[in-house]
């Protein structure tokens, strides 16, 4: 796979009705590795990436199969030539209902559901106030902060979102124990990654964007089950649409301290 490959990537992707734009495939070919599946004339059918996180971890992501091809082993056939790439590494990913059986047959273990939350913003519900805006003297807080809830470092795929994104932070004591970042991605905006040591951070890290954003399309990826964050989303319009589950080969590493990943970056960087 490389950047010649967007405008074919980008049609594969709709012809499945996922929302990625150009953009959003250029990202993350220049943060990952990847195969493509071309016919005799060169017209491109399947896809699947991998993402290095660290020497140890790697999300698996972007998989798509022309749906005509989906039964007929096009993704297996990628997803071997991923696996063996990452060969040695923990490797997680978000299965769509559609890939989930194929995962389970390469020995993946569900972990957990991941929401897919979108919509129109119709409504800004209240939420605690306690937000700021980040500032350039945060990054490095913030890095440790997403290092901690994922159990694993992330530098690149952090540093790509923060040069595309607006963040807000929770800071206590000179702390800062939460961050939110928003970017351009799909039909509108994604909140994400949100990490909070509790829902009403969460609310709190997420309330500003929503409050902002009135009238325009909105998606958040969490893994949080129904709660207080899962229903101030939906009182926003911000819906639960679909669902993926988060799987993963071998085990991972665990996270570290209070705070935990409310809000995904996105399916495939997790």
């Amino acid at each position: 796979m490389t950047p010649a490959d967007i405008p074919r990537l980008h049609e594969l992707s709709v012809s499945v009705s996922w929302p990625h734009r150009a953009d959003d495939w250029a990202m993350a070919i220049g943060l990952g590795h990847g195969w493509v599946a071309r016919d005799q004339i060169g017209r491109i059918f399947g896809s699947a990436m991998w993402f290095p996180f660290s020497q140890n971890v790697a999300s698996i992501g972007m998989v798509i199969t022309s749906p005509r091809l989906q039964d007929q082993g096009a993704g297996r056939w990628l997803m071997r030539r991923v696996l063996d790439e990452t060969h040695g590494r923990a490797r997680v990913l978000n299965a769509t209902k559609e890939a989930y059986r194929l995962y389970v047959s390469l020995g993946f273990q569900t972990l957990a559901r991941v929401a897919q939350m979108n919509g129109i913003v119709t409504d800004c519900p209240e939420y605690p106030l306690g937000a700021r805006a980040m500032q350039p003297a945060d990054r490095a807080q913030i890095l440790q902060l997403d290092t901690d809830a994922m159990g694993v470092a992330r530098p690149e795929v952090m540093a790509a979102v923060l040069a595309v994104s607006e963040g807000l932070v929770i800071e206590r004591a000179g702390r800062i124990t939460g961050f939110s970042l928003m970017r351009h991605f799909g039909r509108g905006r994604v909140i994400g990654p949100i990490v909070a040591e509790n829902e009403a951070d969460a609310m709190a890290l997420c309330g500003p964007f929503i409050a902002a954003h009135r009238g325009e399309f909105l998606r958040v990826d969490t893994r949080e089950p129904q709660g207080v964050f899962f229903d101030f989303l939906e009182a926003a319009g911000i819906v639960d649409f679909d669902s993926v589950q988060r799987m993963s080969l071998e085990r991972l590493p665990d996270p570290v301290g209070a705070a935990r990943t409310f809000g995904l970056v996105n399916q495939a960087l997790g």
